[in-house]
């Protein structure tokens, strides 16, 4: 990636395929219309809804990452440090008085290298210069047009989603987001619709727009992209306890997938809270197949039980087929025992996990909470060994302040280990700083 800083900024980059020109082509327009909105939206001196409901939202994350690699026998670096600060800026306006509601959402995304070196570069939080370091800033301006009559909205250019089938990977410095088209439609008080075509991704740790690409269980599968991806779900609320959703995935050329999953809560006393949450992937490869041909069916089934300050879950997770479960790169899943080290999604492989969590609240502590976790795997096949094994270990500690000035502050620290005999062998810490702010 050619990566000229500008202004403190690397400059985004597009490729030349009609459809990144059209990508590029529809930021123009959404930002233009936005200014159009604006002026015409304010006649006579008169303040509308388009901006008596708009709000700024500002997020400041100081990120540190520290990643060994312990059995690292090959070449290269063994451990990947760096330590960075980001920044989030989301103005959302509100919606026009007319029949067709409109307003629209600008995207600031600002990252800053504060500690790297060549050899602990990768962890994800930084862009790299042409000469193989890590770039001293990075950063983006999106925006989003957003039209919206009834329970119905429309949004068309840089979308933030969280579905089922892509979910939201908010795991780094900066958020990856995505460029194209989202409806989302309440059709009444027990069934939402969504569906939406996006045509391009801007990464995590990425300035510029790239294609859309695939993993296969925890192996990028950069080889190849896709010109689109394209979702249509379905959740059905049974009961204010019991939740229905179904879902359809397609990465043109790559794969497509459904997705069913169930819900339910149930009171067992006053104290005693249950919750069940079930879901089966299903995924083959999609027109010119150009990650060959595809078969994976994930099953997982997470339990949990709270009572006061202590909630335990019990979790399993399977996968069958020939393929390792398919996703957006390079994104997280909703996979009951994926965590964000470990995926435990390669083929075959079969999965439980124990974890506990702790809210302190209830011993004089609020804004203090932790969770251990420990995931334990066998069956994966893959080309090294035909019956892999792996383990992950959690501990999370997190405080958030809960009023004062510091309101929005918070604090999360997070330690893994875990242990493979089919890839690598990671050691992990996280610190994360993050101040909330929101200005209406």
């Amino acid at each position: 990636m050619r990566n000229d800083m500008c202004g403190g900024f690397v400059r985004p980059e597009f490729s030349k395929t009609n459809r990144s020109k059209a990508a590029k082509s529809l930021s123009y327009i959404v930002f233009s219309l936005a200014a159009v909105i604006a002026n015409a939206a304010q006649a006579d001196g008169e303040i509308t809804p388009l901006w008596q409901e708009s709000k700024l939202d500002l997020q400041l994350r100081n990120y540190y990452f520290s990643r060994e690699f312990s059995d690292l026998k090959s070449p290269g670096p063994r451990r990947t440090v760096e330590w960075a600060q980001g920044a989030v800026a989301s103005f959302k306006s509100g919606y026009s008085a007319t029949p067709l509601q409109v307003g629209f959402d600008v995207h600031a995304f600002a990252g800053v290298k504060l500690d790297s070196s060549r050899s602990k570069i990768n962890s994800g939080l930084l862009a790299l210069d042409d000469d193989g370091t890590a770039a001293d800033s990075y950063g983006r301006l999106a925006g989003t047009l957003k039209l919206k009559a009834g329970s119905t909205e429309l949004r068309v250019g840089e979308l933030l989603p969280n579905l089922p089938v892509l979910t939201y990977s908010d795991i780094r410095l900066l958020p990856p987001t995505y460029q194209g088209a989202s409806l989302h439609a309440v059709l009444s008080s027990k069934l939402t619709l969504q569906a939406g075509y996006l045509e391009s991704t801007s990464l995590r740790n990425r300035a510029g727009r790239d294609k859309l690409q695939a993993m296969l269980g925890h192996v990028p599968q950069r080889q190849v992209s896709s010109d689109s991806f394209r979702y249509l779900g379905a959740d059905y609320q049974l009961t204010a306890n019991s939740q229905w959703r179904l879902w359809y995935a397609q990465l043109e050329d790559l794969y497509q997938q459904v997705y069913l999953n169930w819900q339910q809560q149930i009171a067992l006393n006053q104290q005693l809270q249950f919750k069940a949450n079930l879901g089966v992937f299903s995924a083959q490869e999609h027109g010119r197949a150009l990650l060959n041909q595809l078969d994976n069916q994930a099953f997982y089934a997470l339990f949990s039980l709270k009572q006061g300050a202590h909630t335990g879950y019990i979790g399993y997770q399977q996968m069958r087929g020939d393929s390792a479960f398919p996703r957006v790169f390079a994104n997280v899943s909703i996979l009951g025992n994926e965590v964000p080290t470990f995926e435990f999604a390669s083929a075959g492989e079969k999965s439980w996990q124990l974890r506990y969590d702790t809210d302190f609240s209830h011993f004089g502590i609020p804004g203090l909470s932790s969770t251990l976790r420990y995931i334990k795997s066998h069956g994966a096949q893959v080309a090294t060994v035909s019956d892999g094994e792996a383990f992950e270990r959690d501990l999370d500690l997190a405080y958030s302040v809960q009023q004062g000035a510091l309101k929005g502050l918070s604090l999360r620290l997070r330690n893994v280990t875990a242990r493979a005999n089919y890839r690598t062998d990671i050691d992990e810490n996280r610190i994360i700083v993050q101040y909330n702010l929101t200005f209406n």
